[in-house]
Formats: structure tokens, sequence, C-alpha cells
């Protein structure tokens, strides 16, 4: 979600000076004391309030300008020809696991309270809409219309079905298509890729090079630092005014993982501590894929009254690592 910006209408620029060297000077004082009048009566004559939707307020400062989706997008994303490798096919399935662990995060979707679901495999327990307020992110929104009108439904079932991977003609409606192009579109729309016609032999293509630098600088930082350094997730948290900033980050690194694009962020460390770095991400993914979190994973502090929603953050990640470029 993008930052609200206001912009000011420009106020009256007579001085009081000029009103008492000429006769206009009288009129610019009572024109003065006329738009004063009217700037109390009506508040919005001097400030006005551009594509603004109070909604949105209360969420301003605490959601990341990148959703998960778009980071992993933009690790896969090749920085000057703008478009992903043709032969990952894995990234699709990462992307609607994505979908479903940032509405958890945004507390728009949580795990159903009921006592008996711990009889289940975690990707197996069934999420419920908890606050269907709109996110602004357009793939969000959609995907969660579509889990609050349905049957209840578990976390495995929703990424198969967003994925198209069904043989159930009645759940086909529930696809989400062109994800990988959307979320391209959306990174143009803030300021991070540009759109580019390339020409490929038989057909042009769109595509979308890296237009900021910096913000996938900042990403591959990100996830350098967490794999080859020692930080707590109370440094990170702490340093962060976005909720759960330690925990995103981890989700963020497992599904690139799963997406077989994290790769792409460690091609410039040395050779050892690159195998370090997949060795990290090994252990992160066995600690955060079960609930409650284990290992390194017990360690982080979870926000009261959201452990429910964090549980499908775990659940996801358990989904990811039964993907088969991960067995494999």
């Amino acid at each position: 979600m993008s930052t609200i910006t206001r912009r000011r209408v420009a106020g009256p620029s007579g001085s009081d000076n000029d009103s008492e060297t000429s006769p206009s000077g009288a009129n610019q004082q009572t024109s003065q004391q006329t738009h004063d009048k009217n700037s109390q009566q009506s508040p919005s004559a001097t400030e006005k309030k551009v594509a603004y939707d109070p909604r949105d307020l209360d969420e301003s400062k605490s959601t990341p300008k990148l959703t998960l989706m778009e980071e992993v997008l933009l690790l896969g994303l090749k920085d000057k020809q703008g478009y992903l490798s043709f032969w990952n096919d894995s990234i699709s399935y990462a992307l609607r696991g994505c979908i479903v662990m940032e509405l958890a995060f945004r507390s728009r979707i949580a795990m159903v309270k009921d006592p008996n679901r711990r009889k289940y495999p975690l990707s197996d327990r069934y999420i419920e809409v908890i606050n269907d307020k709109l996110t602004g992110e357009v793939l969000l929104d959609e995907a969660l219309k579509m889990m609050k009108i349905s049957d209840k439904m578990s976390v495995a079932s929703w990424i198969d079905l967003m994925s198209g991977e069904t043989w159930n003609v009645m759940k086909i409606g529930y696809q989400l298509k062109q994800v990988r192009e959307r979320l391209a579109k959306g990174l143009v729309d803030k300021g991070v890729l540009r759109t580019e016609k390339r020409n490929f032999l038989l057909f042009d293509m769109a595509t979308h090079p890296i237009a900021d630098t910096g913000i996938k600088e900042e990403i591959i930082k990100r996830v350098c630092t967490m794999l080859v350094t020692r930080v707590s997730s109370t440094s990170i948290d702490s340093q962060s005014n976005v909720p759960s900033a330690y925990l995103r980050t981890v989700s963020m690194i497992c599904a690139a993982y799963a997406a077989n694009v994290l790769e792409n962020a460690l091609l410039y460390l040395q050779p050892d501590l690159r195998e370090q770095a997949f060795n990290k991400v090994d252990e992160l993914m066995n600690d955060f894929s079960a609930w409650p979190f284990a290992g390194s994973g017990a360690k982080v502090e979870i926000i009261p009254g959201t452990e429910l929603s964090i549980e499908i953050v775990a659940a996801v990640l358990n989904v990811l690592t039964k993907m088969d470029a991960i067995v494999s």
C-alpha cells in the first residue's frame, strides 16, 4: 500500500505592509479578511486530500511498501531483461502461498478456533476470514473476497485452488490468473519496475526491468543479513515499524527458496558463505513450518491476539516444504 500523501492548496500571498500604502492594499486586506472568514467556516478550503481513503489511515504506518509476493517476484526477475526464467515452474505456486501468508500477517484471516483442529495435519486445518476490510492490494482483496463467500477450506486447499491445481470443475473459478503479470504491473505503479516491449523471435512480450535498484538491493541485503549473520528477532522487530518484521523476512526467504529464486540473492557471496546460507534456510524451513514454531522459531515473540493468524503462516510454510522443488 502506497503512503498516503496530502496536497495543500496555496494560501493568499498578499502582505499586511501593502495595505497601508495604497487603496488597492485596503482592498487586499478586505479580501484577506473575507478569505480568513470563509476558511474558518470551511477547513477544506485550505487543505484538500487527494486519493484519500479514511479506511487506510490506521494501516498507513504499519503496512510494508512491498508485499511478500512482490519481494519474491523481484528476486526472480532479471534486472535488465525484466522477466523471469522460462524454466521456473515453481514460482507460481509459491506466490499463491505468499498471498495466504500476507493476508494472515494483515490479520484478515485466521485458523478456525476449534480445539479439535489439532487432530489434523497443520496444512489441513480450516481457515476463515476474521476481517473483510480491503487491503488496497488487488490480488489480496480478490483472494479475501473469495475466502469470505466460500465454504471454509484448509490452507493447502486454498493454495491449490488459487493455483488452478484442481480437478473439481466447480472450484475452477477460484483460480487467480496472471498473478506474475499483475504483480509486475503493481510494481510499475509503485515505481520499482518499468515497462518495456521486447522481441522474442516470433512474438513481442511486455517486460519489466528494474527501475529502482535500491529496492531490490535492500531485499538482497536483508536476505544475506538474515542467513549469514547472527541476528535476533527482537533486534529486527525493534528497528522496524512493520509488525512481525522478523517473521515476515523469514517467510519471504522460505517462499523464495520454494520458488527457486533465492539463489539470485546469494550470487555475490563466497562459496562457503553461500553454503552456510542454504543450510540456514533448511533450518528456518524446519523451525517455522511447525506449530508451535520449533528451534530458533520458538524464540520469536508473537503479538498477543494474532496466534491463530500466525498459525496460518506456519501452515503455508509446511505446504511449501512439500513442493517437488524442495524435496528434489
